[in-house]
């Protein structure tokens, strides 16, 4: 884990509090140590949230324990694809945005849903590429570029489904600002050959984007 963390070099690195809490208190003080010592930002999540108060309840313990307002809001409606909830997702925003948290909601490529959580006061959003830990890449291209077109002022971060650093470098290439990513490095036989290797296509990609592609 820590190999792939500093192959990687995020800028942040997400924390499941719920899965924390399940395991026994030495394991998980064990893994917090090792998280913190990678000297990275951290990012909690709610991982594992089903509604609206359960992320909330979530989101406060976390800001207690990890010391940060920065959160990563997931409220799951499908326990097959783990696709958001969108009016639980939109109601915890809005609540947690008044209790002081930066959020940043991973949620569909839905433009309206990617709109109202824009008018809850979220400032970034983590729309996916596919369902978590499918590793298909971007289903919907048409709509991911379209959401990227008309929101072009707002940080968008591609997070789950990605399955191959041609992925990262895909989404990098339309104009997104970044990828989560968890399932690719952690089931790959190698898992820092993979950290590297999402790296260098996430930056290639960036540059492909800056450079101006040809039509």
């Amino acid at each position: 884990l820590v190999e792939a963390i500093h192959a990687s070099d995020p800028a942040m690195v997400t924390v499941a509090l719920r899965k924390q809490i399940q395991n026994r208190m030495a394991a998980g003080q064990s893994f917090w140590e090792i998280v913190r010592d990678t000297k990275r930002a951290l990012l909690p999540n709610t991982a594992g949230c089903y509604t609206s108060k359960e992320a909330l309840n979530t989101a406060l313990m976390a800001r207690e324990i990890f010391q940060t307002d920065f959160l990563k809001l997931e409220v799951i409606g499908d326990d097959q694809s783990l696709q958001p909830d969108p009016f639980a997702l939109v109601e915890a925003a809005t609540e947690l945005v008044k209790r002081g948290f930066r959020v940043l909601p991973y949620c569909t490529e839905d433009f309206v849903l990617c709109r109202r959580l824009l008018d809850a006061g979220c400032e970034v959003l983590m729309p996916w590429a596919a369902p978590i830990g499918t590793g298909q890449g971007p289903r919907n291209p048409r709509a991911l570029r379209e959401l990227r077109e008309r929101l072009p002022d707002v940080p968008l971060i591609v997070d789950a489904g990605l399955g191959l650093p041609s992925h990262a470098c895909q989404v990098m290439e339309w104009g997104f600002d970044g990828v989560l990513i968890n399932t690719a490095v952690s089931r790959a036989i190698n898992p820092v050959y993979m950290a590297t290797a999402f790296a260098a296509a996430t930056r290639a990609g960036r540059f492909g984007y800056l450079a101006g592609p040809m039509a």
